[in-house]
Formats: C-alpha cells, structure tokens, sequence
C-alpha cells in the first residue's frame, strides 16, 4: 500500500514587483503549513520523502509542516500540470511509502481530483491522502482512493 499526500503550499503573500518563485507565505501561511503537518501526523501518517516545488512560498511550507522529512526541491513540480506531476511522482523509489507532494494550484489538486475522484475545493495548505496499492510507477488515474483530505478553513479532516 502506497499513500500520497499532495499539499497544496500554504497562503503566499502578494508583494508588488516581486517573482511569483520568491514570494513567501503569510504569518496566517505559516500557521496553516505547520498545522497541516500536525494534521498528517494525527493522522498517523510519517512521511519518507517531500516532493517539492522550489519556490519559496513551497520550501517553506513543506519545511514547517515536515521539518523532520527529507525535502527534494524539483524544478518540475513548480507551475505543472498533473501529468507531469504524475510522471514525477511515478520516479518515485519503490522502497517509500509515503510521500508528500508539495506544490501548486491548479496542479495538485487536478492531479489529487485525477488520481481518486472526488469533488471539492483545494484552498492554500488544503491536503488530500490519496492511498493505492499499485507501486508508484504504475499508479494511473482513477487507480487510487481517497482516504481524506484537510482544509485550513475547515479546521477539520473529512472523508
């Protein structure tokens, strides 16, 4: 059994004259990314790995939400459509079982909707855990099952 946890990076400050990759999250960013994280573990979820967009609004959420996780920063999750966030995820090492994907709108969350259906919004430092049993380099749209997701303005985990 495989679990994916695709994360949406928490509220991003909008700052004149600034590049969309630099822009850093709000204090009320800062707040949700680490309550995410705590959502994951209440969950009894322990991820292996981050996969993650390397804008800073990203590295810094996936870092306050999983300080304890190893962080890959991939150039190709930033600004991706969710086939190349599928084509990354499936390079995944066999050998991990959870792995956090940390990126963008709308990206993530086509890829969570395409991966296990559903129909819901995906706000800033929104999550859905996404479970299937095929490896990672077999997982296909419509071949995995969503387990639960969280919103920050919700405050709660739903089925």
């Amino acid at each position: 059994m495989r679990t994916l946890i695709v994360l949406r990076h928490a509220k991003a400050a909008q700052v004149p004259g600034l590049e969309d990759s630099e822009r850093p999250l709000t204090h009320r960013g800062e707040r949700d990314a680490k309550r995410a994280g705590d959502e994951v573990r209440a969950l009894g979820l322990a991820p292996d790995l981050v996969l993650c967009s390397p804008s800073l609004r990203t590295k810094q959420t996936a870092e306050l939400a999983f300080p304890e996780v190893a962080v890959s920063y991939e150039r190709d999750v930033y600004q991706a459509y969710p086939e190349e966030l599928l084509a990354l995820v499936k390079l995944t090492d066999p050998e991990l079982e959870t792995v956090v994907l940390c990126g963008h709108n709308p990206g993530v969350h086509e890829l969570a909707i395409a991966l296990a259906g559903g129909d819901y919004g995906f706000r800033p430092g929104s999550f859905a855990v996404i479970r299937t049993e095929a490896d990672w380099v077999d997982l296909w749209p419509g071949e995995a099952q969503l387990i639960t997701r969280w919103d920050p303005k919700e405050g709660e985990v739903s089925g």
